[in-house]
């Protein structure tokens, strides 16, 4: 059921994807791949700027565009902030990109898959030529969480690609955010003897899962995103010393030159590209979060980077209503 809405409704089109650059990974997953593509009511999407939806860690693009109870979906947000005046029309991509290990940060690994090439080699020229809509100067990347965390590294890594970004809660901060994660992955592998595929494969065959369990399979994630090593079971390594629980220096060291924190330091320059630069964080946000967005945040103005950086008094779920904020300033930059 649709929810109430006096708005036209824009229509919500499904192309498949054949990916030549997923073959690469190392967890069989699936080379077809969805893309749904909302375009505004009243327009077949030429000329328009174009905003691809990085979704956040045990997501899909296709989820957004699903029925929600007691709120809007991603389109019907769409329409209401284009009907209403408070944003002009845009296309919006919404891709596929789930993985067995429940996501990826959308950056490059052998493990995971080329996320990073497969968003803007396969997935943005595909539909940029269906719609006739972005290209350069017109194109845009926003997401939570996992999303957000992939939004501002495509901000940092492809400024010349991209020329608006958005972060919502986006991963920032790797010492406060996955330090205190790690005495628990430990426990979780340790019925396991440390191995992660025999964790997966035990996790992947059970018909119910308890929330810990989420957060072992995001580390595992992390570790297949952020230190990959081809010549491991599953490609998974762990930062940590299994029996103390002490940091491996060398491997550790791998995680942090993907924090944002750190990216910064040498990619600030490269970010005044950007037309515009968005982001913000709950001030409750259970994550820890909130500390490393207002680090970026001050490391940004101490590089006399242009951006927007807000808080607001909500913790890290349910926030989709903050896209309010990002989308009409990303599409204005962008048209």
């Amino acid at each position: 059921m649709r929810q109430k809405n006096e708005y036209a409704a824009g229509s919500v089109h499904h192309l498949t994807l054949h990916s030549k650059l997923l073959c690469t990974n190392m967890l069989d997953e699936p080379l077809e791949r969805r893309i749904d593509v909302y375009v505004p009511a009243g327009q077949d999407g030429h000329g328009l700027p174009l905003l691809v939806d990085l979704v956040g860690f045990l997501s899909g693009g296709p989820n957004h565009t699903n029925w929600r109870n007691f709120g809007e979906n991603l389109p019907e947000r769409l329409d209401r902030l284009i009907g209403s005046g408070a944003m002009a029309p845009v296309v919006v991509a919404l891709p596929d990109c789930f993985t067995r290990l429940g996501g990826n940060q959308y950056i490059n690994s052998p493990v995971l898959g080329p996320w990073a090439d497969i968003i803007r080699q396969e997935v943005v020229p595909m539909v940029e030529s269906k719609f006739s809509c972005g290209g350069d100067g017109k194109r845009g990347v926003f997401g939570k969480s996992s999303g957000g965390y992939g939004s501002l590294v495509h901000a940092m890594l492809y400024p010349d690609f991209w020329a608006a970004a958005a972060s919502h809660s986006g991963d920032c901060g790797f010492e406060l955010l996955y330090l205190p994660e790690f005495p628990g992955l430990l426990r979780a592998l340790a019925s396991r003897d440390f191995n992660p595929s025999a964790w997966l494969d035990d996790f992947l065959a059970k018909n119910k899962h308890r929330g810990e369990e989420f957060h072992t399979l995001l580390l595992l994630a992390m570790c297949a995103s952020f230190d990959p090593d081809p010549t491991q079971d599953l490609g998974i390594r762990l930062p940590i010393d299994t029996y103390t629980c002490e940091l491996i220096t060398e491997r550790w060291q791998n995680w942090l030159n993907w924090d944002p924190l750190v990216m910064v330091n040498t990619k600030a320059q490269d970010l005044k590209k950007l037309k515009v630069l968005y982001f913000d964080c709950g001030t409750k946000d259970q994550y820890n979060l909130l500390y490393g967005n207002r680090r970026l945040a001050k490391t940004l103005h101490q590089n006399k980077v242009d951006f927007v950086y807000e808080e607001f008094k909500d913790d890290h779920n349910s926030t989709d209503y903050r896209l309010d904020q990002s989308l009409p300033k990303l599409v204005k930059a962008l048209c």
